[in-house]
């Protein structure tokens, strides 16, 4: 009997080309499922001519395809209102990605296929890789075939399994050749187009390489569910490094090629924030490689370092990266010449990371940008140290040239000339050396007495000097220039840092966990933590890395937001510049904690004003539903005691019975108030081992009022489940007995059945229902949706539903075919093992 209201499982049979397999592995997992007892049934399978795919057919019940007149013929296909009226649990349909026949009910099969998981049946169905849509381009370029019918990737992904059928493209080809997959007038032109060696080897690693992605997928809910965070190395992790300049989008298409080819793997784009003032990038270049990485799939990050190689492979190795893209640098041969760059020493420094040197339109052509301690580039340096020497001479040889034709002021003004171009390039230091260079060559070959250090005149002494000053002046301008540059540049990075860390505080509900791993991220720590200090103890209030620092003083770094708040961290001593961008972000840690406190405090009101409903909701009930029983047994009780009341056998008996069926009423509530508190407070501990729903249901019914009317239509090939017998107990007595009280002497009927991994025991009855509008509230505590004629505090479905699902079910409702209610008890099967055992 198919579960309404609970979808079907799908599952695919992949491959990469016709003849693989596919309709033949369907087949023999549908008749393990018949021979388990499962209702199987053919929808539609194509067998095209294969005599071992149709033997497997025999004995399994077909459904007629349904007959369609299409261009003057009559064809077949599925008929997917016999199979709904049927309602299997198990449905074999071939091929997911046909195209169905004009005037069908939908125009493709796997919408046909929808429709039946959304009625609670089981498929079982057959796809070939070159159907999926995301493929259809990439199968054109391989095999030259336009793919006409394909299936959304996103139905294949939902499917509850793919399981991949592959064989060799050898073996495909032996197969063909030997006539097992089509006729053999057809052969002979298939082996020569479309199953040629290259077509079917690309295809299968297409195959494989899917449904390695699906394996990826599960293998992380795995580690998710079970907790698992030790590093596992299965598949590849690329990073690409960001500067924010014009090579930037080439890189990372670049990267993301790569990644694509790898297998689908995990990319990280990271952009490194200079602490010593290269900001690398503006901030609307960086909000458009964020846009570009999120256009290709990649996760955007931002760390800081001075060392750039060194921040860079840090982050790599933080994320078991095992690839990094960088490109080749910009700067001129010579330049890189005197410093080998960031690309080089990530190759030399790397380690087992493979390293990617991409290269661009705008390699060997740009500058780098300054830095704050060495206020002129290295480079610049060099070059005016070069020029400090040459300069100089090569103004002495014009001058020697052209004394007959300029005079010694020209002389003069060339060599300051040279003074302040090897200042302007240099800086300080090779403007000095030029100028005392000059001035020495300006005195030995241009000033009379000639070749002679000798200075005859007051005026030549004056230019000398004048010529020191110089040099000694516009280099320090130009020192103080570039120094200005270079802390503008590290207040751009530290304000993009602060923009990001921001960003976060402001857009995330949760902000705190994000914002402490992107301050280890972005300074290059193992662990950050916010520690709050409470009647002199210390505690972690989030933690980002290992939990290795539980005190200010075990940590490298230790800010102190407030007296009894400290963002502490661990893995390297912080420069002062960093401590003090550090210090900003610390304000804002504070502010995340505080709101995290805010949030919780408002949960836990609105946890104690529910608790207030709860109690007030209590109070009523015990005040109408406990005064009524104790009112019968003490009216009861009185009237037997008193002598002067002459009563028969009979009479007394009936009081009796009276004091007997309110003495019972009492138990069943302060039952269920006790069972209500355990399921609220946690305390629900079900022993769970294999149990048949019928054996259980027996002693369910034993002292229930009304049982007579209760029918057990329980099947003894239903599975058993893994349950807690006298937690089910209690939930099929309490609701069969709601049943049986609020379904006017309508029979209750309880059924069986096993769908997928679960087993569902179904209690149905025919009395009026419950209004669509009160469906929200039949299984909250202290509703019984007006009607209080037949007491109870409202708990039992309550304390069914609690029950349930402490033993790993769920308990569920729905209208009865014709009217009344039916409550699906849902529970794991036992597995076989413990079966068996």
């Amino acid at each position: 009997m198919v579960g309404v209201g609970k979808r079907g499982e799908l599952r695919i049979y992949l491959g990469a080309a016709p003849g693989v397999g596919k309709t033949y592995a369907m087949l023999g997992e549908a008749r393990r499922r018949a021979e388990r007892g499962t209702d199987v049934v053919v929808g539609l399978v194509e067998t095209h001519g294969r005599a071992k795919t149709a033997a497997l057919l025999d004995g399994l019940e077909a459904i007629p395809r349904r007959e369609l007149a299409h261009r003057g013929v009559t064809l077949t296909d599925l008929d997917v209102d016999a199979v709904l009226a049927r309602a299997p649990q198990v449905v074999l349909i071939d091929e997911l990605a046909h195209t169905n026949i004009a005037g069908s009910r939908n125009p493709k099969r796997w919408q046909d296929v929808e429709e039946l998981l959304d009625a609670g049946i089981t498929v079982l169905t057959t796809l070939n890789v070159q159907h999926l849509a995301s493929l259809g381009d990439v199968i054109e370029r391989i095999t030259g075939v336009r793919q006409r019918e394909t299936v959304p990737d996103e139905v294949v992904r939902r499917a509850g399994q793919v399981e991949l059928v592959d064989i060799t493209p050898e073996a495909l080809r032996r197969r063909l050749a030997h006539g097992n997959v089509y006729a053999p007038e057809k052969v002979d032109a298939a082996m020569a187009n479309y199953f040629q060696p290259r077509n079917l080897t690309a295809l299968r690693e297409l195959a494989l390489l899917w449904v390695a992605d699906q394996v990826e997928v599960a293998l992380h809910r795995y580690r998710v569910d079970q907790r698992i965070t030790d590093i596992w190395e299965t598949r590849e992790r690329v990073v690409v490094a960001l500067t924010g300049g014009a090579e930037s989008e080439t890189v990372l298409r670049r990267a993301a090629r790569i990644a694509k080819r790898s297998g689908s793997a995990e990319l990280f784009a990271v952009h490194v924030l200079r602490g010593d003032g290269l900001a690398g990038a503006t901030a609307g270049a960086l909000a458009g490689l964020r846009r570009l990485a999120e256009d290709v799939g990649a996760s955007f990050h931002t760390v800081v370092g001075d060392d750039v190689p060194a921040a860079l492979l840090d982050f790599a190795r933080g994320v078991d990266a095992t690839q990094l893209v960088v490109g080749t640098s910009r700067r001129s041969r010579f330049a890189r010449s005197v410093d080998e760059g960031i690309g080089s020493r990530v190759v030399q420094d790397s380690g087992p990371i493979d390293v990617h040197m991409v290269t661009h339109p705008a390699a060997g052509r740009g500058l780098r940008l300054p830095r704050r301690f060495n206020s002129v580039p290295l480079t610049r340096r060099a070059v005016g140290w070069a020029l400090g020497v040459v300069l100089p001479v090569l103004a002495t040889v014009l001058g020697v040239a052209g004394r007959d034709v300029v005079g010694l002021s020209t002389d003069v003004v060339l060599f300051f000339l040279v003074t302040v171009v090897v200042a302007l390039v240099g800086g300080l230091g090779p403007a000095l050396l030029a100028a005392v260079a000059g001035a020495v060559l300006l005195n030995f070959f241009l000033t009379p007495p000639l070749h002679t250090f000798t200075i005859a005149e007051r005026e030549n002494v004056i230019t000398l000097v004048a010529m020191v000053l110089t040099a000694v002046l516009v280099a320090l301008v130009v020192d103080r220039a570039a120094r200005r540059a270079a802390q503008a540049a590290a207040a751009q990075a530290e304000a993009a840092l602060l923009a990001s860390f921001s960003r976060t505080v402001l857009t995330r509900p949760e902000p705190l966990p994000r914002l402490l791993e992107k301050v280890r991220e972005s300074f290059g720590l193992t662990t950050v933590a916010i520690l709050q200090r409470h009647d002199g103890d210390w505690s972690v209030s989030a933690c980002s890395g290992p939990p290795d620092c539980a005190r200010p003083e075990q940590a490298d770094v230790d800010v102190a937001v407030e007296p009894d708040v400290h963002l502490v961290g661990r893995g390297r001593t912080l420069p002062a510049a960093d401590r003090r961008l550090l210090e900003a972000v610390a304000g804002q840690a504070l502010l995340a904690l505080r709101n995290q406190q805010i949030a919780a405090e408002a949960a836990e009101a609105r946890r104690r004003a529910d608790a207030v409903e709860l109690r007030s909701a209590l109070l009523s009930a015990v005040g109408h539903d406990l005064r009524t029983p104790l009112t019968s047994i003490k009216a009861a009780a009185g009237s037997l005691r008193d002598d002067g009341i002459h009563l028969s056998p009979a009479d007394r008996r009936e009081l009796a019975e009276t004091i007997e069926e309110s003495a019972d009423r009492l138990t069943g509530l302060v039952n269920n108030l006790l069972d209500s508190s355990r399921i609220a407070t946690g305390a629900v501990t079900p022993d769970l081992r294999p149990v048949g729903y019928d054996e259980v249901a027996i002693l369910a019914l034993r002292g229930l009022d009304g049982a007579d009317r209760v029918r057990l239509e329980i099947d003894e090939r239903v599975p058993e489940v893994l349950a807690d017998p006298g937690l089910l107990e209690r939930v099929i007595a309490n609701v069969v007995d709601n049943a049986l009280r609020h379904g006017r002497g309508s029979p209750v009927v309880l059924r069986a059945s096993a769908h997928a991994d679960l087993v569902e025991l179904r209690i149905v009855d025919c009395g009026p229902g419950v209004p669509v509008a009160d469906s929200g509230r039949l299984f909250a505590p202290f509703q019984r949706l007006g009607d209080r004629d037949h007491g109870g505090l409202g708990l039992g479905l309550s304390v069914a539903r609690g029950f349930t699902a402490a033993m790993g079910g769920s308990l569920t409702a729905e209208d009865t075919p014709g009217g009344g209610l039916t409550v699906v008890v849902s529970l794991p099967a036992a597995p076989l093992a413990e079966l068996t055992s």
